[in-house]
């Protein structure tokens, strides 16, 4: 249950504090008011896309939180535990920001988490019905995924499409064999030399970062030994070598530290250099005893920087790029040999839609028993809402095998009597639209375990008694979750248990 809401900064609102009840509560105000701005605040929060345009004219950012009731069935406050963001008490704190260039940022119970959490918690703490949510019923899509939902076969829709997918990939493949073995065999072919070349190449990246520098030393080797041999003398030859020097005046400084303490710190910053000097003039005589000149490995290498680089220019790519290159000429190789066989792709073509039938089938016939239950339940609500006599089907109409199964869903509706069914897209008015979608959007927020329902208008286009009877309607949903409705009919507040006034 959403138990408050702070809004500030957001669109045209300066501050908003609100406390919400339980029940069935209403939110009303005079138009302009910021009733939908409101519940655009709620929506952010739930993971709803954000922009600048939100952010109050002349403010850094705009900020919204609200404090939930955890949900009582347990697989939120799961979640949370897995996604290590715990709520405290039983609730759950959200909240988000959105800058002045658009950015955003949100946190659950005072962690950072990203958008896709923000939605996933969201989808467990309200649900919100648009003002216009009833247009989208005359989508073919939307009234197929009402069904599904109400059929609790989501999931078996999804695997459906996927293995409808797969089938006619494979029907794909068939096909492109049978059409071009000829231009396959050659691509085949092709492909098996250029591997075979790249394997003999046997590039190495890392080799080749070796190879390289061992290059540039060896290429270098004459100016590396001059400066090698130039830098030990005047480290380590002669009474004005750097090593000696330092040594002579760690000594003297000591000596007179003995007279002023305040030159201890000197005498242990030379002390330290002629530590350091001693060291380096170690590694470097054992860098040199290391350092000669070989023109034939010099040789080798260049003749194998070359045999690399002529790979690379051959396959226009950079030598790095040659084990990427390999990858996809082995994949491309084992596409094309999968495909080579026409016969083997028709039994897997064959298997794969045997598969698509089986689970085509099983998604039928749990859209049957649902399209029937909403029919009559939508046919019921139609008896209250001003259309006495009116009648509501959820039609299934067999077709060609589909990603969306082997049936077409299409909402069809009589909203007199005796008028012949027809598609609720071409026969259904304004009024009568909105009417039957409250129908259905109170029919499926039922069945939901969502414990915050809100709905944006949507008794738009009715009044009088039909007005009355929505009301009720949203008052009986509300009698075991929390229901909140935008609303500008008196005889819908008049059902509420709690009122906001804005």
């Amino acid at each position: 249950m959403l138990r408050s809401l702070n809004i500030r900064d957001f669109v045209i609102v300066d501050r908003l504090e609100l406390e919400f009840a339980g029940g069935f509560g209403v939110l009303t105000g005079e138009t302009g008011a910021g009733k939908s701005i409101l519940l655009d605040a709620l929506g952010l929060l739930l993971g709803g896309r954000g922009e600048a345009g939100m952010v109050r004219t002349g403010r850094e950012r705009a900020e919204v939180s609200a404090e939930f009731d955890l949900p009582g069935d347990g697989a939120l406050a799961g979640w949370l535990a897995e996604q290590e963001l715990p709520a405290e008490e039983g609730v759950v704190i959200v909240r988000r920001t959105i800058d002045a260039g658009g950015r955003s940022r949100a946190w659950i119970n005072g962690s950072s988490v990203t958008l896709a959490q923000l939605r996933t918690a969201g989808e467990w703490l309200a649900d919100i019905h648009g003002q216009h949510a009833h247009h989208a019923l005359l989508r073919a899509d939307a009234q197929r995924m009402l069904v599904d939902v109400q059929a609790g076969a989501l999931p078996l829709a999804a695997e459906v499409a996927r293995l409808h997918r797969e089938w006619q990939r494979l029907l794909r493949l068939q096909r492109e064999a049978e059409v071009d073995s000829a231009g396959s065999a050659r691509e085949r072919e092709l492909l098996s030399w250029q591997l075979q070349e790249l394997d003999q190449l046997a590039f190495d990246p890392e080799a080749w970062q070796e190879l390289n520098a061992e290059h540039s030393r060896l290429a270098h080797a004459a100016s590396l030994i001059e400066g090698a041999d130039e830098t030990l003398a005047a480290l380590g030859e002669g009474e004005l070598a750097v090593c000696a020097v330092l040594r002579h005046l760690d000594a003297r400084v000591a000596a007179l530290a003995d007279y002023d303490a305040g030159l201890g710190d000197v005498r242990e910053l030379i002390g330290a250099a002629a530590i350091q000097a001693d060291e380096a003039l170690y590694a470097l005589r054992r860098y040199r005893e290391r350092l000669d000149i070989e023109p034939q490995r010099l040789a080798e290498l260049e003749q194998r920087i070359a045999t690399v680089m002529d790979m690379a220019r051959k396959h226009r790519v950079a030598p790095e790029g040659l084990p990427e290159l390999a990858r996809q000429w082995r994949a491309r190789l084992e596409m094309l040999e999968a495909t080579a066989d026409p016969a083997r792709l028709a039994v897997a073509a064959a298997a794969a839609a045997k598969a698509f039938e089986a689970a085509a089938v099983q998604l039928s016939a749990a859209r049957g028993p649902a399209a029937r239950r909403l029919s009559q339940e939508i046919t019921e609500a139609m008896q209250t809402l001003a259309m006495a006599g009116g009648r509501f089907e959820v039609a299934l109409e067999p077709c060609d095998p589909a990603a969306t199964g082997l049936e077409a869903v299409e909402f069809r509706v009589a909203a007199n009597p005796g008028q012949p069914l027809r598609s609720l897209a071409k026969v259904a008015s304004g009024g009568e639209l909105s009417r039957i979608g409250l129908a259905i959007q109170v029919m499926a927020s039922r069945d939901t375990s969502v414990p915050t329902l809100v709905f944006d208008e949507v008794d738009v286009g009715i009044g009088g008694r039909v007005a009355e009877i929505v009301g009720k309607l949203l008052a009986r949903l509300g009698r075991d979750r929390q229901v909140l409705c935008v609303t500008h009919l008196p005889q819908v507040a008049a059902c509420a248990v709690s009122y906001t006034h804005l």
